[in-house]
């Protein structure tokens, strides 16, 4: 595949994530905004405390939509970590999110339902750069590619019976990748033919 085909494939499939990712914020956005206007309407709750009730319950709805839809494919080894992380950098995204209500709230003055509404939706884009680049990055990790690289372990072994350096041969594995293994039905053949 050239160049600019991989470089269409990476971009088609960064241009899916990000409408996936958009859809469950979007979700996201039409529970948070609800739940906050439902606190601020029927309760005595203040502005800020009742929109960051309303960011943790989308927080965990996000969680359901990104593991089960956006990021299905995604390792899923550590689950503890996964839910870690997540809760984590979805912490630090609604402290950006509140931060921009509290000061349009407490520093403006500008607590109205309408600008409520609107300062909760800019916190909500800001906080959501932040949280499409930190979960992609740490939390939902793409898992590793088909091919299986060298170790520097096995070079080292495989060294041992060659003339080659360690370090030549180290290097040669970096610039090489290697297919996955064969079954080992197949592996055994050739180690029976190779003895006879």
């Amino acid at each position: 595949m050239s160049e600019r085909g991989a470089l269409r494939t990476r971009l088609d499939l960064l241009a899916r994530e990000v409408a996936k990712f958009g859809v469950v914020g979007a979700v996201g956005l039409v529970v948070n905004i609800a739940v906050s206007n439902l606190l601020w309407r029927y309760t005595d709750i203040p502005t800020v405390r009742a929109g960051l009730m309303a960011t943790a319950v989308a927080i965990l709805c996000n969680y359901v939509g990104f593991r089960y839809w956006t990021y299905r494919d995604r390792d899923k080894s550590g689950r503890t970590r996964e839910l870690t992380l997540f809760l984590l950098f979805s912490a630090v995204g609604a402290v950006i999110e509140t931060g921009v209500l509290y000061v349009a709230t407490y520093g403006f003055g500008w607590n109205s339902p309408v600008q409520s509404n609107v300062f909760k939706i800019l916190g909500i884009g800001i906080a959501t750069m932040f949280r499409f680049w930190s979960y992609r990055t740490w939390v939902f990790r793409a898992l590793p590619d088909k091919d299986v690289v060298v170790s520097t372990e096995d070079v080292t072994v495989i060294t041992e019976d060659l003339a080659a350096s360690p370090e030549d041969v180290a290097q040669a594995a970096r610039a090489v990748s290697v297919p996955a293994p064969a079954p080992a039905a197949a592996v055994r053949v050739e180690a029976d033919t190779a003895r006879r």
